[in-house]
């Protein structure tokens, strides 16, 4: 709730700021005036997207535990089969101690809505966007590997090309408070600093999974060179790409 209110009082800041010509403390002072007109609209919003939000985690939970078996358990058992990975803006520090505040600010707005389009809109869901990096996460390993190609594609496209790397993973996640954990996201946190610009990497497993799965025609895979990853030791990425 307190990412919340900060993302809707900050974003109704800027859209002060930016019609009306105002500095940031000018437009935080209207905002202060104003926001008693908007908390009944705001609340309705919130209560209708909750529901269809809700509506569709329990859609998606029945269809999962419906095709479960029986299966093991324990304290360091991960329920839940997922396929995730990071995008992120490559050399962003170097690029943003060039930028002014309103550069900067484009650049990350224009990053976060595209991969949030881009990633809803084929069936997946957005984790968390942490600076210059958003994670994804999907339910199945197509949705996924259609998600990244098409995220990656989409933001080094059109004038304002943005250089991304990217990294997808499938493996077993606990989910706690909105995020997953697990082996798994440790290795896609790895294996997206090991991607060129433009590249989405993986591991030999969600690799062969690809190759051996329905899609298979739709993508390029191979082996890259063998890297040292902090905390895994070595390890040989797998790079995918459209066909």
């Amino acid at each position: 709730m307190d990412r919340l209110v900060l993302w809707e009082l900050e974003t109704l800041v800027a859209d002060i700021s930016q019609r009306l010509h105002l500095d940031d403390t000018a437009a935080r002072l209207v905002a202060l005036d104003h926001i008693d007109e908007m908390i009944q609209s705001l609340s309705e919003q919130l209560i209708y997207v909750w529901r269809r939000h809700l509506a569709s985690l329990l859609d998606r939970t029945d269809s999962e535990v419906s095709r479960r078996g029986r299966e093991d358990a324990g304290p360091d058992f991960y329920p839940l089969i997922r396929s995730l990975g990071f995008v992120d803006i490559v050399s962003f520090t170097q690029r943003a101690q060039t930028m002014g505040r309103l550069e900067l600010s484009e650049m990350l707005d224009d990053f976060e809505s595209t991969a949030r389009d881009v990633v809803t809109s084929r069936g997946a869901r957005v984790v968390k966007t942490i600076g210059d990096a958003v994670m994804y996460i999907a339910d199945d390993l197509t949705t996924a590997a259609d998600v990244v190609t098409a995220l990656v594609e989409e933001l080094q496209s059109g004038p304002e090309m943005m250089r991304v790397r990217a990294s997808l993973v499938q493996g077993r996640v606990v989910s706690r408070s909105g995020d997953v954990f697990g082996p798994p996201v440790n290795l896609a946190s790895r294996l997206v600093d090991t991607a060129e610009p433009g590249g989405i990497r993986m591991d030999e497993a969600t690799a062969m999974d690809i190759l051996n799965g329905p899609d298979a025609y739709k993508y390029t895979v191979h082996p890259c060179h063998e890297v040292v990853a902090k905390g895994l030791g070595n390890v040989t990425p797998w790079a995918l790409a459209l066909a």
